[in-house]
């Protein structure tokens, strides 16, 4: 268990100074079994529990005189794998964690190592904590611009097959971070909202800055999913704009023939009194009359721009 006192940096206490500290604001991280048996000291009055080991999304829920909710964080290496999942509940008081994961644990020792408050409160922090919450992802999604641009790039230059499952992969990551965005956003709504008059007006401005930094990064990852359906659709097109032109090529020989073909067939009939099969120069004629065909429908379809 760990217990933080909000003041200019986080600073670690005791159990006894946490509890013992009037007016001063607080994050704790326990796990399961530590908030089971200390739950009564932090005073909340909690109606519905909270179950670090229950988590499905993301979400906040108003108590007569507390909040609890969870977290449930997709880890960023892997956004279809394992997700960080957490517990909390909170009051005017402070904020403590239910986590066995140690994600918590691992997010407030980033903000001990690079945060300095001027004005230390619980709303502050919790704008910190938010943040790291989304913090590595504009990374991912300039990372993943990058590669969606390439993959398009490949599809105009290339007239080979282009693998679509990175694609694919990236639309379901970019699926996954706006399932999580949005439960983030619902999140802070439910904080920005202060039922319970637990923040300050003035600080709340905190969550309201949080809100309009989501807002975009949901427009941003919106953006990128797009991208990545328009990459799919640009390759489906360009698939049958090679096929139309195959299927042109084809239909050019199959017309250029045709008449050779008649011919053939005509001639292979073999009447007895076709006057051209004992033509001494009936053979040469049928071979100049063919390249005259071709050489014609050829000088034809390149004026159409059919080739």
């Amino acid at each position: 268990m760990s217990y933080y006192l909000l003041e200019e940096t986080m600073r670690p206490c005791s159990s006894e100074e946490l509890h013992g500290c009037t007016g001063c604001q607080y994050a704790a991280v326990l796990t399961t079994p530590e908030w089971q048996a200390e739950r009564d000291l932090f005073d909340m009055g909690i109606e519905m529990e909270p179950d670090a080991g229950n988590i499905h999304n993301t979400k906040a829920e108003v108590n007569f005189d507390s909040m609890t909710g969870t977290f449930l964080i997709p880890d960023r290496e892997d956004l279809k794998g394992n997700a960080f999942r957490f517990a909390f509940a909170l009051d005017e008081k402070g904020i403590v964690f239910i986590d066995d994961s140690g994600k918590a644990e691992e997010m407030i020792a980033a903000i001990r190592r690079t945060k300095r408050w001027r004005e230390p409160s619980l709303e502050r922090f919790l704008y910190d904590f938010l943040e790291l919450v989304v913090y590595h992802d504009l990374p991912i999604m300039e990372r993943y611009e990058e590669e969606l641009d390439r993959i398009e790039d490949e599809i105009l230059s290339s007239e080979g097959q282009i693998d679509l499952a990175r694609v694919n992969e990236i639309r379901s990551d970019v699926r996954e971070l706006l399932v999580h965005y949005e439960q983030v956003i619902d999140m802070t709504q439910e904080l920005e909202e202060n039922e319970n008059g637990f923040f300050s007006e003035e600080n709340l401005r905190y969550m309201h800055l949080f809100m309009n930094r989501m807002a975009r990064r949901h427009d941003s990852a919106v953006s990128l999913r797009d991208h990545a359906i328009q990459v799919r659709d640009l390759y489906n097109a360009q698939l049958e704009v090679r096929q139309n032109r195959t299927v042109t090529l084809l239909t050019v020989i199959t017309t250029i023939f045709m008449p050779l073909t008649l011919i053939v067939g005509w001639y292979g009939m073999n009447f007895r009194y076709m006057p051209e099969l004992e033509w001494r120069l009936g053979y040469p004629v049928v071979i100049v009359v063919s390249i005259v065909i071709v050489i014609f429908c050829l000088l034809f379809f390149k004026k159409k721009k059919w080739l």
